[in-house]
């Protein structure tokens, strides 16, 4: 679209996706002033803010999506000194109104940052609170495959021959998984029972393995949990794990607790009731 030149604040507005931004750009008075795409790259950050700028001094920029495909967008943005705005996707009355398209959610974005209606806390993905979060999702992972993994062992003794089912019957966790280590499948005549000794033996592997990398999970945590909420973690009875969950999930919350020290207002303690008058 050809770009007008105006002298006057603009407001910018992105619909974002994996591969490409749509960008919207609106003067002062709210009139649309173009819209372009951009690709998903610093090269396409930089054409977008270039772009917009040739309307006029930025004002601000809604992003849909800042924690997701909007986060590179959004630090760009945020790092240039420009205003990030987060922005919900389009209301439901808008898009039966106006359909829905790349170029019309950029133009609603820029819209609802223009006039206040807009005006979430941008998810930047930075600072320790983001690292804690992506090392979260690493050992969530790990725990959850290593539950699956302890899941398929004790459902494979179920049917395994009597000899090695009555062998492994009635063992705690990790005694089983020391049974389960020890097991020489080349010693059975049976194929059954080499087999199901050889599946036991190297799920018992996976799941020290899993355990091995939950560990290492957990060294890179603690200190960047401890350094991030020093007073969250003093609290009695609140680990490493239950403090890197509440500081992740005080990310979505308004104001943005995580950027602060964290108080009841950011670990989700209950308001107080207010006293009623006698």
């Amino acid at each position: 679209m050809t770009i007008v030149e105006v002298d006057c604040a603009v407001t910018g507005g992105v619909d974002t996706h994996l591969d490409t931004h749509v960008a919207a750009a609106l003067d002062q008075r709210g009139a649309l002033l173009g819209t372009e795409f951009f690709d998903a790259s610093p090269q396409g950050y930089r054409a977008l803010v270039d772009w917009l700028r040739a309307f006029g001094p930025v004002d601000k920029v809604g992003v849909e999506g800042t924690g997701a495909y909007g986060a590179g967008l959004a630090r760009y943005l945020a790092e240039g000194g420009i205003v990030v705005i987060e922005v919900d996707r389009p209301n439901r009355a808008t898009r039966r109104r106006e359909g829905k398209s790349d170029t019309i959610d950029a133009i609603e974005a820029a819209r609802a940052a223009h006039s206040g209606r807009a005006s979430g806390v941008p998810k930047l993905r930075d600072g320790s609170v983001e690292a804690i979060r992506v090392l979260l999702v690493a050992k969530h992972s790990a725990r959850r495959a290593r539950s699956k993994t302890l899941t398929q062992m004790r459902q494979l003794t179920y049917t395994a021959p009597e000899q090695l089912r009555c062998a492994l019957k009635g063992l705690s966790i990790e005694a089983f998984l020391a049974r389960a280590e020890r097991l020489r499948p080349h010693r059975s005549t049976d194929v059954v029972t080499g087999a199901t000794k050889a599946a036991l033996s190297s799920l018992a592997s996976r799941v020290r393995d899993l355990e091995a990398e939950i560990t290492k999970l957990d060294e890179r945590l603690a200190p960047l949990v401890e350094s991030a909420a020093p007073e969250l973690v003093a609290l009695y009875g609140v680990g490493t794990d239950i403090a890197a969950t509440l500081l992740v999930a005080a990310e979505t919350m308004p104001g943005d607790c995580v950027r602060r020290p964290p108080g009841p207002a950011c670990v989700g303690s209950p308001p107080s009731r207010p006293h009623r008058a006698r």
